[in-house]
This record gives C-alpha cells, sequence and structure tokens, in this order.
C-alpha cells in the first residue's frame, strides 16, 4: 500500500476515534458521563440500569477496538500483530469488564475515582497509543538486529 494513503487512512480512522469521542453525548447513553463532569466527589451516584450501562460501555469499547484495530493493521499489516492485538484487547475487556461491574455494583463515594479510571480504560482508545509505538519499536529492533 502506498505510503501516503496508509497515512490517510490512519489519519481518517483517528478523526473515526474523535468522532466517537465529540458525539459521545448524543450516541451513547451513559449517564456516568454527566456524573463525572460534575462535581461527582460531592455527588450522589446517579440511578441507572446495570446492564444498560454495561452493554453501552461494551459496545462504545467494542467500536474503538474495531476501529483502532483497523489502524494497527494498516500501519503494521501482519497476522501475528493482528492477532496479538486482539488477545490484548480481549483479556483487557475481560479484566475490565468484570472490574467495572463489580465496582458499579458495589458503588460507594470511595469507589468514585477508581470507577472513574476503570471506566476511562474501557471508553478511550488509549491501547492503540501504547500498541503502536510498542509495535513500531519491535519493527525497528529487529530490523537493527537484521
Amino acid at each position: 500500500m502506498n505510503k501516503y494513503l496508509k497515512l490517510t487512512l490512519i489519519f481518517l480512522l483517528f478523526v473515526g476515534l474523535a468522532i466517537i469521542r465529540f458525539f459521545e453525548d448524543e450516541i451513547f447513553n451513559d449517564p456516568l458521563i454527566d456524573f463525572y463532569h460534575s462535581t461527582y466527589k460531592f455527588s450522589e451516584a446517579p440511578s441507572f440500569d446495570l446492564w444498560q450501562l454495561i452493554m453501552t460501555t461494551s459496545f462504545r469499547f467494542l467500536l474503538n477496538t474495531i476501529i483502532s484495530l483497523l489502524i494497527i493493521w494498516i500501519a503494521f499489516p501482519s497476522k501475528k500483530t493482528l492477532k496479538f492485538s486482539l488477545l490484548i484487547y480481549g483479556l483487557a475487556y475481560l479484566i475490565l469488564i468484570l472490574l467495572f461491574s463489580y465496582s458499579i455494583e458495589n458503588m460507594t463515594s470511595e469507589d468514585y475515582f477508581t470507577i472513574f479510571y476503570i471506566r476511562r480504560f474501557l471508553i478511550q482508545p488509549l491501547f492503540v497509543l501504547v500498541l503502536l509505538p510498542a509495535f513500531y519499536y519491535q519493527k525497528y529492533v529487529a530490523k537493527d538486529n537484521s
């Protein structure tokens, strides 16, 4: 694939991630968005349907994951890299959604900050920001050793 086409596609996919973030209020029914935009440390937790919140959070994770995996695939078109990325995303989802569910189910005001960060890893495409440089470094080291 042409270098400029690759960069353009990767840029457009990052724009897609930004659009998900920009229109989060319209796309996702997440009562925690407004809660964490307020002075949540001194507020009561909002009422919400636990399963709906988990499904909304999971859907957002899925959207971000699909776009992130496309970015990784375009940048490093290797089945091995894609399989490793899928494994990382799958394990991260399982661990984080279990922690999130447990924390939400047993939410106290002392847990607000913990829930905020667990949720942050679920709803933001942070893993792509870690994996891209890691794969680039691996490629650089492998090239240097050859």
